[in-house]
Protein backbone atom coordinates (compact mmCIF):
# COMPACT_ATOMS: atom_id res chain seq x y z
CA UNK A 1 0.00 0.00 0.00
CA UNK A 2 2.87 2.35 0.61
CA UNK A 3 3.99 1.82 -2.95
CA UNK A 4 0.64 3.07 -4.33
CA UNK A 5 0.64 5.99 -1.91
CA UNK A 6 4.08 7.07 -3.08
CA UNK A 7 3.01 6.91 -6.73
CA UNK A 8 -0.06 9.00 -5.93
CA UNK A 9 2.08 11.61 -4.15
CA UNK A 10 4.55 11.77 -7.04
CA UNK A 11 1.71 12.25 -9.51
CA UNK A 12 0.13 15.01 -7.41
CA UNK A 13 3.48 16.76 -7.03
CA UNK A 14 4.16 16.49 -10.75
CA UNK A 15 0.89 18.12 -11.68
CA UNK A 16 1.25 21.12 -9.29
CA UNK A 17 0.23 24.65 -10.23
CA UNK A 18 0.97 25.83 -13.75
CA UNK A 19 3.95 28.23 -13.95
CA UNK A 20 3.05 31.89 -13.74
CA UNK A 21 4.25 34.65 -16.03
CA UNK A 22 6.63 36.03 -13.38
CA UNK A 23 8.70 32.87 -12.96
CA UNK A 24 10.73 33.32 -16.20
CA UNK A 25 11.26 36.97 -15.31
CA UNK A 26 12.59 35.97 -11.90
CA UNK A 27 15.02 33.63 -13.59
CA UNK A 28 16.35 36.32 -15.97
CA UNK A 29 16.21 39.23 -13.53
CA UNK A 30 19.85 38.92 -12.33
CA UNK A 31 21.12 38.94 -15.93
CA UNK A 32 18.98 41.96 -16.77
CA UNK A 33 20.24 43.80 -13.69
CA UNK A 34 23.89 43.08 -14.60
CA UNK A 35 23.24 44.36 -18.13
CA UNK A 36 21.67 47.58 -16.87
CA UNK A 37 24.49 48.08 -14.37
CA UNK A 38 27.09 47.50 -17.10
CA UNK A 39 25.37 50.06 -19.33
CA UNK A 40 25.08 52.69 -16.60
CA UNK A 41 28.62 52.31 -15.24
CA UNK A 42 30.58 51.79 -18.45
CA UNK A 43 28.71 52.83 -21.59
CA UNK A 44 27.06 56.10 -20.52
CA UNK A 45 30.19 57.78 -19.09
CA UNK A 46 32.23 56.79 -22.15
CA UNK A 47 29.57 58.17 -24.49
CA UNK A 48 29.46 61.44 -22.53
CA UNK A 49 33.27 61.73 -22.62
CA UNK A 50 33.32 61.09 -26.39
CA UNK A 51 30.67 63.76 -27.06
CA UNK A 52 32.60 66.28 -24.95
CA UNK A 53 35.82 65.51 -26.87
CA UNK A 54 34.05 65.85 -30.24
CA UNK A 55 32.62 69.21 -29.16
CA UNK A 56 36.10 70.35 -28.12
CA UNK A 57 37.50 69.32 -31.52
CA UNK A 58 34.69 71.17 -33.29
CA UNK A 59 35.45 74.39 -31.38
CA UNK A 60 39.17 74.55 -32.14
CA UNK A 61 40.38 77.96 -33.27
CA UNK A 62 43.63 79.70 -34.13
CA UNK A 63 46.00 80.43 -31.19
CA UNK A 64 44.49 77.71 -28.96
CA UNK A 65 47.18 75.93 -26.95
CA UNK A 66 46.75 72.17 -27.30
CA UNK A 67 48.31 68.88 -26.25
CA UNK A 68 48.24 65.98 -28.69
CA UNK A 69 47.48 62.44 -27.60
CA UNK A 70 51.20 61.79 -28.08
CA UNK A 71 52.09 64.49 -25.54
CA UNK A 72 53.28 67.23 -27.91
CA UNK A 73 52.46 70.77 -26.78
CA UNK A 74 51.73 73.37 -29.43
CA UNK A 75 49.69 76.34 -30.57
CA UNK A 76 47.20 76.06 -33.41
CA UNK A 77 48.29 78.07 -36.44
CA UNK A 78 45.85 76.88 -39.09
CA UNK A 79 42.51 75.12 -38.68
CA UNK A 80 39.63 74.80 -41.10
CA UNK A 81 36.12 73.70 -40.10
CA UNK A 82 35.75 71.10 -42.84
CA UNK A 83 39.39 69.91 -42.94
CA UNK A 84 40.62 66.86 -41.08
CA UNK A 85 44.11 68.25 -40.49
CA UNK A 86 45.34 71.03 -38.21
CA UNK A 87 48.69 72.84 -38.24
CA UNK A 88 50.31 73.49 -34.88
CA UNK A 89 53.45 75.45 -34.03
CA UNK A 90 55.59 73.59 -31.52
CA UNK A 91 58.60 75.91 -31.26
CA UNK A 92 58.48 79.72 -31.21
CA UNK A 93 62.20 80.26 -31.92
CA UNK A 94 62.58 78.06 -34.99
CA UNK A 95 58.92 78.36 -36.08
CA UNK A 96 58.65 74.56 -36.25
CA UNK A 97 55.20 73.43 -37.35
CA UNK A 98 53.46 70.07 -37.48
CA UNK A 99 50.48 69.06 -39.54
CA UNK A 100 48.38 66.64 -37.51
CA UNK A 101 44.94 65.13 -37.72
CA UNK A 102 42.22 66.86 -35.76
CA UNK A 103 41.40 63.66 -33.88
CA UNK A 104 44.95 63.43 -32.50
CA UNK A 105 44.42 66.50 -30.32
CA UNK A 106 43.94 65.31 -26.76
CA UNK A 107 42.94 68.51 -25.00
CA UNK A 108 42.99 72.28 -25.12
CA UNK A 109 45.09 73.93 -22.41
CA UNK A 110 43.33 76.64 -20.44
CA UNK A 111 45.87 79.24 -19.38
CA UNK A 112 44.83 81.80 -16.76
CA UNK A 113 47.66 84.10 -17.90
CA UNK A 114 46.67 84.09 -21.59
CA UNK A 115 42.99 84.59 -20.70
CA UNK A 116 43.67 87.63 -18.53
CA UNK A 117 45.91 89.27 -21.21
CA UNK A 118 43.30 88.91 -23.95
Amino acid sequence: MTHWANLLNVQLLAEGDPPTLLEPLGMWLPFIMVGVLFYVLLVLPERKKRKKHEAMLGNLKKNDRVVTIGGIYGTIVNVARDAEDVTIKIDENSNTRLRITRSSIGRVIQNADSDSNS
